[in-house]
């Protein structure tokens, strides 16, 4: 007869990626799995695999469905520069306050990590910094057409800078950067590119 789950592996799957998104994946046990999903190994194994698997699951949910709906927000606004200094806003808010103050984001946290060396992993790394950076670059183009950016300003440079701001920002705050001190910074930034809109 088929093995028939008597678990919902969907929100399992979610209660992993907190974990490992707080814990990282080093610090975190099959142990820890098993306590925080309330599952046993032999059901974990049956429908993810081992842990790599189940990290691998996780942090691509991470960006389906926490990073991806961030990207495409930002790069169909048709306002230009405030939509960059809102999607910062919205960034130093999420992650200097709420539910998940401290957490950092999951992928920076990956980039920063040794599963960095597995190139499955690095593969979803390197999705999310394409699409981050797109998605800057469709901001910034509109900004350009607007007529928003300084004169001279390069949108392709642009949006590599405020790529890996975002992930200093990510960073930073797991490190315990305060919220007034990474604005101070974002403002600086995009006061460089020409940017008018405050964060």
């Amino acid at each position: 007869m088929p093995d028939i789950k008597h678990f919902d592996p969907d929100a399992a799957l979610e209660t992993v990626v907190r974990l490992f998104w707080r814990q990282g994946v080093a610090s975190t046990g099959i142990q820890d799995v098993v306590t925080a999903t309330g599952l046993n190994r032999s059901s974990l194994y049956a429908t993810f695999g081992g842990k790599q698997e189940l990290y691998l699951a996780a942090l691509r949910r991470y960006l389906e469905r926490r990073s991806q709906p961030m990207f495409r927000r930002l790069a169909e606004d048709e306002r230009g520069l405030p939509a960059i200094s809102e999607f910062f806003a919205g960034l130093i808010e999420a992650r200097c306050s709420g539910e998940y103050a401290r957490w950092g984001c999951m992928v920076s946290n990956a980039h920063a990590g040794a599963e960095n060396s597995d190139p499955e992993v690095r593969a979803v790394l390197d999705r999310h910094h394409r699409e981050l950076r797109e998605a800057m670059y469709a901001a910034l183009v509109t900004a350009e057409h607007q007529g928003q950016l300084a004169a001279g300003v390069d949108p392709g440079a642009s949006a590599d800078l405020l790529a890996l701001l975002a992930y200093g920002v990510n960073l930073r705050s797991r490190a315990g950067a305060d919220a007034p001190t990474l604005r101070r910074t974002v403002t600086a930034a995009l006061d460089s590119i020409g940017v008018r809109a405050a964060v």
